[in-house]
């Protein structure tokens, strides 16, 4: 109501200033979706880990989404999102912008239904659908660039694997190198400070790549490099916090976890401002092509943001985290896997290190992908390597395949002995005392059979809500794309 009041009132005088005022609408609901689903990869983990509450998660992201959208969300966007349109097959500037409101909309009504089912879902997809589904309608299926949309296609699963297989990798060096040790204490001094320092490397090298790129543009290797000289700084300035802390913590899992909690909202911070930087154009994109549009009468591919267009954007994304955020924050930080600090951590780690390497190798990835794939990551390594179920299991299928062999070899002696002719009177004795020995064994290896099953059941991962999220990832680029070119129909046949 905020975003139609301002722009109609200071859009007033413009001529066909309507699908403006619709769009600035329409722009800012994307906003608060966005802000309502995809923010909730950022602070999901540390929230679900409790190192920090779900108000000061929800405070911390919307200060630093609203940060990177100012700061460095970028003075020019690309109008038509990753190249997936030629808008050059559109030559009415009239029929660009049903396309583009059609867009913005049904990416925003798509997300709206995730969030409400409570299933993270990319953004990027969304509004890609939607562009995609608005093209089509507008100017037929040749104005689709198919190789980039197969590109696309192919992030669905190259994003959730590698997030997945990253986060896991770490949560695995944490538990052999720390963990799973005698002295956790002492193996916590030692690659706790390294950890957080490859952290600060990861962050300021996926920040000066992607979150401050209108600030300052520099290529990976000097990106790096400098992030290189902030990770050692940082690691000599841990070090001796780790050693202090370390003094007043138990030497146990829970101990050590509770090192892992700063690094984790420093983490959440930053991946904030980055995802407010990078995924504002998603919501701003076509409005700010709506806009141009309008007061120009053309269609550019590039266009300046107006501050008021970014502001819908910046705004929109914080209240829509503020108003709706805490359901899917809740669903990627418990409801998927239950998570501590070290887990939250390789999530964190995930998030950061797959984008740099996948912008690096020129591989499509999603940042909601990625993070919902880390915690999928770290949950079926839980299954596969956790300490207490492997040992349960392995001890559990010790006993009952050495108490099965006594019992076979009771039944073997019972039955020999039942077939002697001339039984003495040990015999007799020893027969009776096997049939009691077979009696309690076989109540002890019925219930051994039954543990084994029990524990080779225990999962950490719950599929229910793998198969939700998987499906709904699959389907959100052609649902958003039906919904987009329904829109469009329709919005063709009011006008016309």
């Amino acid at each position: 109501m905020l975003v139609f009041l301002w722009s109609y009132t200071s859009h007033g005088d413009v001529p066909n200033n309507t699908f403006l005022i619709i769009g600035a609408v329409f722009g800012a609901y994307m906003a608060m979706n966005i802000g309502a689903n995809d923010v909730a990869n950022n602070v999901g983990p540390a929230v679900g880990s409790k190192a920090m509450t779900l108000m000061w998660a929800i405070v911390i992201a919307a200060i630093f989404e609203a940060a990177g959208a100012f700061i460095a969300g970028g003075d020019v966007v690309k109008t038509i999102k990753k190249g997936i349109i030629d808008p050059a097959l559109i030559t009415n500037p009239e029929i660009f912008i049903w396309a583009m409101t059609a867009a913005l909309l049904s990416a925003a009504l798509w997300l709206n239904f995730a969030t409400s089912i409570g299933a993270p879902v990319s953004t990027t997809h969304s509004i890609v659908g939607g562009v995609m589904g608005a093209g089509i309608a507008a100017a037929g299926f040749a104005i689709v660039s198919w190789g980039t949309m197969g590109k696309i296609a192919a992030s669905w699963v190259i994003s959730p694997l590698l997030g997945g297989i990253i986060a896991a990798g770490f949560l695995y060096f944490i538990k052999k190198n720390i963990i799973f040790k005698k002295d956790l204490l002492e193996e916590a001094r030692k690659f706790v400070p390294i950890l957080v320092a490859v952290m600060s490397w990861a962050f300021s090298t996926y920040l000066i790549l992607k979150g401050v790129k209108k600030l300052i543009k520099l290529d990976f290797l000097t990106a790096s490099l400098i992030g290189i000289a902030i990770a050692v700084a940082v690691y000599f300035f841990v070090k001796p916090l780790v050693i202090k802390a370390s003094e007043k913590i138990s030497n146990d899992r829970e101990g050590v976890n509770s090192l892992f909690t700063i690094p984790l909202i420093f983490a959440a911070a930053l991946l904030s401002f980055a995802h407010g930087a990078n995924d504002v154009a998603n919501a701003i994109g076509p409005l700010a092509a709506i806009n141009d549009a309008v007061m120009s009468s053309e269609i550019s591919s590039k266009v300046d943001i107006p501050f008021w267009v970014m502001a819908v954007g910046a705004i929109g994304i914080s209240i829509g985290l503020a108003l709706y955020g805490p359901r899917l924050i809740k669903t990627v930080g418990s409801e998927i896997t239950e998570l501590d600090q070290i887990r939250a951590f390789s999530i964190a780690m995930a998030a950061a290190i797959t984008v740099i390497l996948a912008s690096q190798l020129g591989l499509p990835v999603s940042s909601t992908h990625i993070a919902v794939g880390g915690v999928f990551g770290v949950g079926f390594l839980r299954e596969w390597i956790d300490s207490s179920e492997s040992r349960f299991i392995a001890d559990t299928r010790k006993r009952f395949k050495r108490d099965k062999k006594i019992l076979d070899d009771y039944e073997d002696e019972l039955k020999s002995l039942e077939n002697l002719k001339d039984k003495k009177k040990t015999d007799y004795i020893r027969i009776a005392e096997l049939y009691r020995n077979i009696e309690e064994k076989v109540e002890q290896v019925k219930q051994e059979k039954r543990d084994f099953k029990s524990a080779k059941k225990v999962k950490y991962v719950k599929r229910d809500a793998v198969k939700k999220i998987i499906a709904a990832w699959v389907i959100t680029v052609p649902a958003a794309a039906l919904l987009s070119a329904a829109i469009f129909f329709m919005i063709k046949g009011i006008m016309s």
